[in-house]
């Protein structure tokens, strides 16, 4: 039988989970009662979940060193409804202490797209796809 594919679960390695916590909190990521104070905080997203776990016990579970350098490799995406839904996600993510890595512009792919990082530097986009729908949860709706 086939694996169904899936992204089920993020887990960033942060700093500092108190602080992290309160960044997403402020953005309006709604918490779940499963955290863990102190442990790890999980955030509900439409058909996945955002972890924060300290950087240092993320790293050791993977059996890896938790400092490096430079650019990971990765980034993090939030395709919104339109270019001012995506000019307001970013004031409200430099509000509350994101940096701005790319401010939004009209992208070849016919899209409006930049990135910001949250406080340890975790890239995200910030994205309104035309091409792209969402389902009534908020998921979006790929064509086949």
């Amino acid at each position: 039988m086939a694996t169904t594919a899936r992204l089920s679960l993020v887990t960033l390695g942060v700093s500092d989970l108190s602080r992290a916590t309160a960044f997403y909190t402020t953005l309006g990521f709604e918490r779940s009662s499963v955290s863990v104070e102190g442990d790890v905080t999980f955030f509900r997203m439409a058909g996945s979940v955002l972890a924060l776990y300290s950087r240092e016990r993320l790293a050791d579970d993977a059996g890896m060193q938790p400092h490096g350098s430079g650019f990971r490799g990765v980034a993090l995406a939030m395709d919104l409804d339109s270019e001012d839904q995506v000019d307001q996600a970013f004031e409200q993510w430099a509000s509350a202490g994101a940096s701005i890595m790319k401010v939004p512009e009209h992208a070849t792919w016919g899209g409006y797209t930049g990135y910001v990082a949250d406080l340890d530097g975790h890239l995200w986009e910030l994205a309104f796809n035309p091409g792209f729908t969402f389902t009534p949860d908020g998921r979006v709706d790929l064509p086949a």
